[in-house]
Parts: structure tokens; sequence; C-alpha cells
């Protein structure tokens, strides 16, 4: 009994020893496997690191204010007989607008018209008296002056008559009518806004230390929200002679061009919209500049990764931290951690590591300082 027991023993033992052998010769080859394994090289698109004359520009924001505006408004009290215009319509200077009630002008007019054939008829016939000695000096004096009087009178009621027929001061767009036919219209009350949108003007706030670099004649470029598709370029034609003491800010004029290539202006500019300005200087300044795509951009700090071959001749990858700069479009640039002529990877940068191999493709995505997206 003992002895069988001990050849069961036996056996058990030559069976675990077995398997034992087999696992460890199966584990000594996945070790020789994975030693010699190489991990699959990541295909990515790279570019050159570059220098770029960039401009100098100051950016602003802006409120669009009209060549000339202004509000009609009523010179004398009156009721209103007449309207030509609906509002909205363009109009040029001397189109009349309104006409008041001139009833009682009209019947006061007629009687300093004979007010003032009789005092002319008078003058007359004192003149020739005076001339033939028969009347005083001063009785020519008194007929002269009531003629200057009753003449005086009548062209202050032409002038009443005039004002009561309001004009347009000047070529331009009306805005929204403001009165209706029987109104009674109180000295200053608005009629009608009359607003000149060609040239249209862009007043904006530059800090202090611009002074020293803007001047008048200095082109600029205003895009807004309003017309997406189109940069309004102009030039500055007046810079306020103060500081603003609250904002340390210098307000500037500039004059825009909004003529579109038909020849008309753009009727989507109104005064008081909000716009982007961008003041451009004339010197520019070399930088060094790479795509956006190609920044890793971390909490701990921004990398980019150079494209580069290592000792055994492999295209790999070597991490490189940065500082960086103003952002242009999709441009982004280098202050500090490369040079020009290094390439670095562009497309895939997250799918990197330091060291990695790497399959540099053709084509990727193409960069540019002011891009158009596609929203549609």
């Amino acid at each position: 009994m003992k002895k069988r027991i001990a050849l069961s023993l036996l056996g058990l033992l030559v069976v675990i020893g077995i398997l034992g052998g087999v696992k460890a010769l199966q584990i000594k080859e996945l070790i020789a496997a994975g030693a010699e394994a190489v991990p699959p090289k990541t295909a990515v698109t790279a570019v050159d690191v570059s220098n770029t004359s960039w401009e100098t520009t100051f950016k602003a924001i802006g409120t669009l204010e009209a060549a000339q505006g202004v509000v009609i408004t009523a010179d004398l009290p009156g009721r209103v007989s007449q309207l030509f215009f609906d509002g909205g319509e363009r109009v040029s200077a001397g189109d009349v607008l309104v006409q008041q009630e001139t009833s009682t002008e009209d019947a006061q007019m007629k009687a300093a018209e004979s007010d003032l054939v009789l005092a002319n008829s008078n003058l007359d016939r004192v003149n020739r008296l005076f001339n033939s000695k028969v009347v005083s000096r001063s009785e020519y004096d008194s007929a002269r002056s009531q003629a200057s009087a009753a003449q005086a009178q009548l062209d202050n009621i032409k002038a009443s008559l005039a004002k009561k027929r309001i004009v347009a001061p000047f070529d331009g767009r009306l805005g929204l009518r403001l009165v209706d036919i029987g109104q009674d219209l109180a000295q200053g009350v608005g009629i009608v806004s009359l607003q000149a949108f060609d040239p249209m003007r862009v007043n904006f706030s530059l800090p202090q230390q611009a002074l020293a670099s803007i001047a008048d004649g200095l082109q600029v470029r205003v895009t807004t929200d309003a017309v997406p598709d189109r940069v309004f370029n102009g030039r500055i034609t007046a810079i306020n002679t103060e500081i603003d003491s609250s904002t340390r800010t210098v307000r500037t004029q500039a004059t825009l061009d909004v003529t579109a290539d038909d020849g008309t202006s753009a009727p989507a500019l109104l005064p008081g919209m909000y716009a982007s300005v961008e003041v451009v200087l004339p010197a520019t300044r070399e930088v060094l500049t790479v795509p956006l795509t190609s920044v890793s951009f971390a909490t701990y700090g921004d990398s980019v990764f150079i494209v580069e071959n290592d000792e055994n001749e492999q295209t790999v990858v070597r991490q490189q931290f940065v500082q960086l700069g103003e952002r242009r479009g999709d441009f982004v640039e280098v202050t500090k951690g490369l040079e020009a002529g290094l390439q670095v990877a562009n497309d895939g940068v997250f799918k990197l590591r330091n060291g990695a191999p790497v399959n540099v493709m053709e084509g990727g995505s193409e960069a540019s300082t002011k891009p158009q997206p596609d929203n549609s």
C-alpha cells in the first residue's frame, strides 16, 4: 500500500514538472518575441518652421457713424398739411419733405403786400414833393422808413412761409416717418432721420501708447457681422487732441470706402453699428510661425514634435517645449524653443510620444492667416 502511494506521488511530480517546463518554454518564447517586436509607425504630416513677415497692427472696437446725419425738425410750430415721403427712400438736397399749414401766413402776406404798395406809392409822392421843396426832409425820411418797414414785414412773412416748407438739407436716405398729416408740430419735434452713408466713418479708441505710431492717413480695415464676407478699407482722418482721463485712450476716427463693385454703397451698414477695426502700421516684423495644428497644448506647457532621424537613420519625433506669441488665423508665433529650418509634425500630434517612429505622409491640412471656414 505504501509503495503504491509513493508511485502515485512520483507520477504526479513528473506530470507537474513536465507542465512547468512546457510553460517556462512558452514564457521564454513570448519574452524573446516581445524584445524583438517593433511598435508600428504613426502616420503624420510635417511642415517646415519658417520666418514670416507679419504686419504690425492695432486692434480696436469701433462704432459706425454716417458722414452726415440729422433728425429733421420743424423750425416753426404748425399743423402738417402735406407729406411728400413715406420713409426709407433716398432724397436729394432741396427735396420737399413736409408742408405745414400756411393759411394765416398767406393772409398776412396779402396784407403785407398791400401795405408795401401803399408805402411805396406814398414814398414816390413824398419824394416828388421833397424834390420840389414842398415837404421837409423829416417827412421824406418818415415815408422812406415806412416803405422799408413794409418791405421787412413782407420779407419776414415770406421767411416764415419758407420755413414751413421743410426740405432735405443734403443727399441721403430717410429713416422712419415720425409724423402724420394733421399732426400739430411744436418747434424742434423730430420728423424723420436723414443719413448720408457714403462715406461712412468709424469711431474707435486706442491706448495712449499708440499715439507714437498712429497718424492721419494710416490704413484701417473694418469688418462687421452685418456683412461678414467683406472687409471695408479706409484711412484715419482725425485723432482727438486729448486723452480720456478715465480710460487713458485716445478717440480716433477713420473714413471708410463703402462703395461696392457695382458703384452702389453698402445698405447693410448703419450708424451706431458695432465694428471690428484693425489699424495697419507701416512697419512689419519677422516672426517664426507654425500651424496651430502642430502644437500640443497642455497645462504644464505647450510643445511641438520635431521630425528628425535617430542614430539608426529611423524617422522619429522629439518633443520640444515652446513659448507661443500672437495668433493670426491658423498660425501661431513661436517666441522660444524653435529655429527656422526644422520640421515639425502637423496633423496627428495627439497620437505622438517622445521618440516615437513616424511615417511622414504628403498633404495635410492647409493653414492660412485669413481662413474662411464654411459654416454651411
